[in-house]
């Protein structure tokens, strides 16, 4: 704060900021001494924070960006004549994620969310196979429906490229059977009741 005052800029708003900001690093200091820094090049929405901002990053990613940013804001909310101040912040929940996988911090145990995909026998069996993905996602199983009406040998392979590990069939007569892609193992199945495994229901982390 001294450096910039002795560029003998005279500014009653840069004067105000200086000493707010002053305020908030003396408070940081004593609460997580070392953590944190004043960093004038900063700008973040000039027109909507109206107080000192901050920007968060991981220590030894540093490449990533900010990974936790918000500010102060004089005029949060209002109530006729009052306004009423706060500080808010958002974090990168994609910027962290992508990082500890890609870093092999963690793994997924696969790579979509969908545990289910319905196949398609025909291109007219497109709304029977929406019933059954409905009746699934009903019961919190998440589920997809197939493209295109392609042989079942592609349907399956697609499955296998997304890390789906169920699919779906229904023949004309109605009847349902579910294969597990990972085994081959094919077994009747009915979209009221059927439930994988727990461990297919939902994608895990796991802890590398």
């Amino acid at each position: 704060m001294e450096q910039v005052r002795a560029l003998g800029v005279s500014n009653e708003l840069l004067e105000e900021g200086l000493t707010e900001l002053e305020q908030v690093i003396a408070a940081a200091v004593q609460r997580a001494p070392g953590k944190v820094v004043a960093d004038l090049s900063i700008a973040r929405g000039l027109d909507y924070y109206t107080g000192t901002v901050v920007e968060t990053v991981l220590v030894g990613h540093e490449q990533l960006g900010s990974i936790c940013s918000g500010g102060r804001y004089d005029a949060l909310a209002s109530k006729g004549n009052r306004k009423f101040p706060g500080v808010g912040l958002s974090i990168g929940v994609t910027r962290l994620v992508s990082r500890i996988l890609s870093q092999d911090l963690a793994k997924a145990t696969r790579s979509v969310p969908t545990a289910v995909l319905v196949a398609l026998t025909n291109d007219d069996s497109w709304g029977a196979a929406q019933d059954v993905a409905a009746a699934l996602r009903g019961r919190g199983i998440a589920t997809e429906v197939a493209a295109k009406a392609e042989k079942f040998g592609k349907q399956i392979k697609f499955a296998d490229r997304r890390g789906i590990p169920f699919v779906w069939f229904t023949d004309d007569d109605g009847k349902h059977q579910v294969k597990d892609i990972r085994t081959g193992e094919q077994v009747d199945a009915d979209p009221a009741t059927w439930t994988p495994a727990a461990e297919d229901l939902h994608v895990r982390v796991l802890q590398a």
